[in-house]
């Protein structure tokens, strides 16, 4: 028997991505299908994602008033996977981010946009399109969390088990209580068991009180929201569900992170022929300018945001230097981050070099030629870079948190006995805890049959989707067969 599911999010690769979000949607579909689940993906109606559909696409329903708004859903395809297109002008046709305009500033209207969005895929799991029937549905992050508020509060047919997803608990999605009376629920919906958050209008609050299930990208994770430094004002809420709380780490696409056969790199590589990887750092060195070293290269592809570490970063800059570290940063953010690392590179001329912004085939380059990746995260729900640097033997430095903890195993001597370590491992994010992280790797790097252990163990620890795709696939089957 196949599992008809219906997933919920704001993005999806290859059609839009702003983050690791859009990695996940994108990359379900195919880890699904081999676990007997067809996973039917629903996105907002984007620009970018209205003309991969074509001139003329099919329209399966139409809305008068979707929360005012005329609408029709598409249908198309995301991949070779089934693809539904909410197509409602007066909410998605317009310049800019999936969720703000060209300078960065949120869509004041992001509400009413996303509730809308929530609306329709309520209406579209709940049979009110004909054809269309699903057994479960599976909404992502805040941006579709109102999906499963209308299926409890304003149903307009059947009412299938939900999961909801959490990727990262810090976007809410938190409003002020006027937009209550635009999001066409009844009054009882506004209720500390409802929407209501703190006197206003929570939208990823209202899904996790509603949803049949609650995941997150990693089990650590999913540890750490049950307490106040993590869950983000709802750890309440979450002891609450602890019962229906749980994590799935998120996994890659060997297709597209593969080394060995990998076309942004000058040079491929495999395990057995890591010796390789000198001529892609030596490439990597000129692309930013940086000397020849005897100590290893790290690279960051990150956000350059509290969140992520990069102020403990930037103070750590003049240490990693001072003891024969390079490194390279792909990255754009917070304003005084982006100029504080230009002037680590002013000070470190051929030492630090800096490309703000994002570049897909840069960030493949980097982990080929990059020695060692830097992840300094105070939270982490899952994280991909950390992933990649494993696959491509680009030795991760990681906070120990959230996905980083579940995913790198530290270099102490017990796993480096057993030829299990994969990477560097330090608790709290703080100037010393970092440096002497950053002291260790350059230490672990001298030893050269160390770091080739480090490197290997890595490349042969596999996460790939096929284990998450048969845990998913397990959930529902579990949610379906109980409903």
């Amino acid at each position: 028997m196949t599992l008809k599911v219906l997933s919920v999010a704001s993005e999806a690769v290859p059609l839009v991505k702003t983050g690791g979000l859009a990695d996940v949607v994108g990359a379900l579909p195919g880890a699904l299908a081999p676990n007997g689940v067809e996973l039917t993906t629903l996105l907002p109606g984007y620009p970018a994602v209205l003309a991969a559909l074509g001139k003329k696409p099919k329209v399966l329903h139409k809305w008068e008033s979707l929360l005012g708004e005329p609408a029709r859903l598409l249908a198309g395809k995301l991949s070779d996977h089934p693809l539904l297109v909410l197509d409602a002008p007066g909410l998605f046709a317009r310049d800019g981010g999936p969720y703000g305009d060209a300078t960065g500033r949120d869509w004041r209207d992001n509400w009413k946009r996303f509730a809308a969005f929530g609306r329709a895929a309520a209406d579209v799991a709940g049979g009110a399109v004909k054809g269309l029937t699903f057994d479960l549905v599976h909404a992502h992050d805040w941006q579709a969390a109102m999906t499963l508020a209308y299926l409890r509060f304003a149903p307009t047919g059947s009412t299938p088990p939900s999961v909801i997803t959490i990727h990262n608990m810090a976007f809410q999605g938190h409003y002020g209580a006027d937009v209550f009376a635009g999001l066409d629920l009844p009054p009882h919906a506004f209720a500390i068991d409802g929407v209501e958050y703190h006197g206003g209008v929570s939208f990823l609050k209202a899904g996790l009180a509603a949803a049949s299930r609650v995941t997150t990208v990693s089990p650590t994770y999913a540890r750490e929201i049950r307490e106040p430094g993590f869950g983000m004002g709802l750890e309440g809420l979450i002891r609450g569900r602890e019962a229906d709380v749980s994590g799935i780490v998120n996994g890659i696409d060997p297709v597209v992170w593969n080394p060995a056969a990998d076309p942004a790199l000058p040079a491929t590589y495999t395990i057995k022929t890591l010796a390789r990887r000198a001529a892609n750092t030596l490439a990597l060195e000129a692309e930013f300018g940086l000397q020849a070293g005897s100590g290893p290269l790290f690279v960051v592809i990150s956000r350059l945001t509290w969140q992520k570490g990069m102020d403990v970063l930037l103070e750590a800059a003049d240490h990693l230097v001072g003891i024969g570290g390079r490194l390279a940063l792909l990255g754009s953010g917070d304003a005084a981050l982006e100029s504080g690392f230009h002037a680590a590179a002013a000070r470190h001329p051929g030492r630090i070099a800096v490309r703000i912004g994002y570049d897909e085939a840069l960030s493949h380059r980097m982990l080929g030629g990059g020695d060692s990746i830097l992840v300094p995260s105070r939270f982490e729900p899952c994280g991909l870079t950390q992933l990649y640097g494993l696959a491509y033997g680009c030795v991760p430095v990681v906070s120990r948190t959230g996905g980083l903890a579940d995913t790198v195993i530290d270099v102490n001597l017990a796993a480096r006995l057993a030829g299990v370590a994969t990477g560097v491992q330090f608790d709290g994010v703080r100037y010393n805890t970092l440096a002497d992280a950053i002291t260790r790797t350059v230490g672990l790097f001298g030893q050269r049959e160390t770091w080739r252990g480090l490197q290997r163990a890595g490349m042969k620890a596999d996460f790939a989707w096929e284990c998450s795709g048969q845990a998913y696939a397990d959930l529902y089957a579990r949610l379906v067969e109980a409903s």
